[in-house]
């Protein structure tokens, strides 16, 4: 004899399992993402630091260069975090009968909504720092590490 509650509590603690690690594993990704956005972004602005060094000793104002960075790094990010999207949306159709019952929806506004605003944040620091570094090396040292 049990509960009603204690009843639906027994049936559905598998599913209730499976939510639960899919949200480890969806930290973990995201956390993980977070790490080789920043990596990528900062790698991609460090092999450009010779040409912005260039463009500082040119003249270049260093918010200009920064704005430089940012567009081309913004460029990226948008196409990043719309593909994401597309395919968070195409997959969420497929695990949407796991959360039946779990009063989690498969198209979380609050995971569609704060993942990219993470990931977008964590992109445009990325760009920020190495750009930011790179602004304030000396052109005729960036030049020798070339």
């Amino acid at each position: 004899m049990s509960t009603l509650n204690e009843a639906i509590y027994q049936r559905r603690s598998g599913d209730y399992a499976l939510v639960m690690l899919f949200g480890t594993f969806a930290v973990f990704a995201l956390v993980m993402a977070a790490v080789r956005i920043y990596g990528v972004m900062s790698y991609s602005v460090s092999q450009r630091s010779a040409e912005i060094s260039i463009r500082g000793a040119l003249g270049a104002e260093a918010t200009d260069v920064s704005r430089m960075v940012f567009a081309q790094g913004a460029k990226m990010l948008l196409l990043g975090i719309a593909a994401g999207l597309v395919g968070a949306f195409g997959l969420s159709k497929m695990i949407a009968g796991v959360f039946v019952g779990t009063g989690i929806s498969a198209t979380d506004p609050l995971t569609f909504i704060g993942v990219p605003v993470i990931l977008g944040t964590v992109a445009l620091i990325a760009n920020y720092v190495p750009a930011w570094r790179a602004t304030k090396i000396d052109p005729m040292t960036a030049l020798r590490m070339e």
